[in-house]
């Protein structure tokens, strides 16, 4: 980002530390960690990737850009600039190398029934995705859409002013909310999404019959069973027989059938893409994409209302409830009866319900999230050791039913977490601590080293520290992400292959970012939705020094306190020498506001009216402060502009 010649401020009221001494564990291991990180990632761009950006492996689209899903964020926390500029750089490279009008290589020779899962195939239009991914290498319903989108939007948290990214968050909008002719995926009038799979050429309507057996059967043997939707996907046929696609007449029926029941329907699964539409919104401001996102999302509430309160897996073409499957609410793909059901529609329910309380302030969108687990817990039951099980499952022969064998046997923290996160109300609270307390097999105290898709395991502790249960969770958290780092880098710093060999082994990169601990501990938050979902934050910073998102070098942050009126923050300066100054706004995007602000002076309390989002600290040398903020949440129109951009985001070629 160019330096801004003069610093064009609001007026903010300014603290400064006065407290000298050692700085804590967990502020040095977080500087320590974004060190670190920053350096995988420098060497995993310099030995997996050409120059440029290009990457050596052939894989899905969706897991390109997933390497850099959190780069963006990473910068705004405090990462360095050439972090972001690499991750632009990879974004543009998989944009460009992907797009349908080039085949740069040749395709992978593993083949099943005309699909490969690790292999190149032009899968982009318009810069979008597009129909012959479905085709090739993988799929583009919104769970996987989602997990590409997590890059992008976090370029609009790093540096909003980028004006093709400005543009071309207009133009992927548009292409949900019906502005793009060339792909009409929206019905005003039902307000539903063509096809549970839509793309940069409109809804996926037509599916051949190697799609059909592998996201219906599974394939043919145990190595392709990802989806495991079988026979469950159409339930009007009771029994599919062994080996259909074998006889033509029956494979014809069966593809036409699919077509007409699952792909002219719409899903909660595409409420994810109330994301995109509202992160156009927060470039622009403009209200034609707000508008659309609530309507989308109050279409689906009104659904779930209309089926007892909990959301229905699929709608027909004018919006009607189990419209192509005799009126059967559950079935669809990704549905209530899929082993992964669970996981896409509450990643979708969250995402929208965050989106549309973001835009409005309007506390009652949560309840399209709460309302499942309402539905849910009123039907789980105590085994003999007293532990809760939820059932997440749903068919016409079992009822509802519990995950066997290994899987989750209880609500997951990740939609606990966020539903808590929207409200911060007692109600919440204590319907998560209610759900802590059944989950008797599980120390919700510890820490597991978990992948950034964790289905909020991270919750768990992070929810028993601002319970008071949990004293060194922040240093435990941001040590476990260190040590999955250093693993990281470890692997990149030893890495002697040359392109060739990288190519024919096509094993792609180690993971370089980590930023679930580091969200958590310094912006007070859960860890973003990672399949789509937008930062969310108590609080962010702003360096004022280098005028960028961040915490300036050498300060680390930790959210102490979390209140439905107050926030507490420790900030650290770690340097002996220099002296740190920073702005923190109230949100991620400024939608909150702060009140006042309580800290101590000289060993005295004092207090200061803040009154708006922003509050300047100046942090001397070894010095420390801790903030207790008033706040009202959701309260302010929220937009990416930076404190210096006086309200507006201002891209020179809009």
């Amino acid at each position: 980002m160019p330096a801004a010649t003069k610093l064009n401020l609001p007026e903010m009221p300014l603290v400064t530390a006065t407290h000298r001494g050692a700085p804590p564990a967990w502020a040095l291991l977080e500087r320590e960690l974004i060190s670190l990180m920053e350096k995988t990632a420098r060497l995993t761009m310099e030995k997996y990737h050409e120059r440029g950006g290009g990457f050596y492996w052939a894989d899905c689209v969706d897991d390109y850009y997933e390497e850099f899903y959190n780069w963006g964020l990473f910068y705004g926390i405090g990462g360095s600039e050439d972090v972001l500029n690499l991750a632009l750089d990879g974004w543009n490279a998989t944009t460009r190398t992907c797009d349908d009008s080039i085949f740069h290589r040749k395709k992978h020779d593993k083949f099943y029934h005309g699909i490969a899962h690790r292999q190149w195939t032009p899968q982009i239009h318009n810069e979008y995705f597009n129909k012959r991914t479905l085709t090739y290498a993988g799929p583009a319903e919104w769970h996987h859409q989602s997990e590409a989108n997590m890059a992008f939007y976090g370029f609009g948290l790093a540096d909003p002013t980028i004006s093709e990214n400005v543009r071309r968050a207009r133009r992927f909008a548009g292409m949900y909310i019906g502005e793009d002719p060339k792909a009409q995926n929206w019905d005003p009038k039902y307000r539903v999404i063509k096809s549970p799979i839509p793309t940069s050429e409109g809804p996926f309507w037509e599916a051949d019959l190697g799609f059909v057996i592998r996201w219906m059967q599974g394939g043919t043997d145990k190595e392709y069973r990802w989806y495991g939707l079988r026979s469950d996907i159409t339930p009007i046929v009771p029994d599919l027989g062994k080996g259909w696609w074998d006889d033509p007449k029956r494979a014809k029926e069966i593809v036409d059938l699919f077509n007409k029941i699952v792909l002219h329907s719409d899903s909660p699964m595409t409420l994810a893409a109330t994301a995109l539409v509202t992160n156009a919104y927060l470039y622009t401001g403009e209200s034609n994409y707000k508008q659309w996102v609530l309507d989308y999302t109050e279409a689906w509430i009104d659904r779930m209302k209309a089926n007892g309160g909990i959301v229905p897996d699929n709608v027909g073409p004018t919006g009607k409830i189990g419209e192509y499957r005799n009126g059967q609410w559950w079935g669809n793909l990704f549905g209530w009866n899929h082993y992964q059901g669970y996981n896409v529609m509450y990643h979708g329910l969250t995402i929208a319900a965050e989106c549309a309380q973001l835009l409005t302030g309007d506390m009652g969108y949560s309840d399209l999230l709460r309302s499942q687990l309402k539905y849910l817990l009123d039907r789980s039951y105590r085994e003999k050791d007293g532990q809760l099980i939820v059932p997440l499952r749903y068919n016409g022969k079992d009822g509802w039913t519990h995950y066997p064998g290994s899987g989750p046997q209880n609500l997951r923290p990740e939609e606990l977490a966020h539903l808590y996160h929207m409200t911060l109300s007692q109600e919440d609270r204590d319907m998560v601590a209610f759900i802590r307390d059944g989950d008797v097999r599980v120390d919700w105290t510890q820490h597991a080293n978990v992948h950034e898709k964790s289905q909020g395991q991270p919750e768990r502790p992070r929810f028993e520290y601002y319970a008071g249960r949990n004293p060194g969770w922040p240093e435990r958290a941001l040590a476990l992400d260190f040590k999955q780092a250093l693993q990281s880098y470890e692997k990149a710093r030893l890495e002697g292959r040359d392109a060739e060999q990288q190519i024919a082994d096509n094993d792609g990169a180690p993971t370089a970012v980590f930023t679930k601990a580091l969200e958590q501990v310094t912006m007070g938050t859960p860890q973003q939705v990672y399949n789509g979902g937008l930062t969310r934050a108590t609080v962010r910073y702003f360096d004022a020094q280098r005028v960028r998102p961040g915490l300036p070098a050498d300060v680390a942050a930790l959210v102490d306190e979390l209140g439905a009126d107050k926030v507490g923050l420790q900030l650290v300066n770690t340097s002996v020498s220099s002296t740190r100054n920073l702005i923190i706004q109230a949100g991620a995007f400024g939608e909150h506001s702060f009140t006042d602000v309580t800290y101590a002076s000289s060993g005295d309390r004092t207090g200061t009216p803040i009154n708006g989002k922003y509050l300047s600290v100046s942090i001397p040398p070894a010095t420390s402060i801790r903030l207790s903020l008033g706040m009202k949440r959701f309260v302010n129109t929220p937009s990416y502009a930076f404190p210096w951009h006086g309200g507006a985001v201002n891209a020179p070629f809009q």
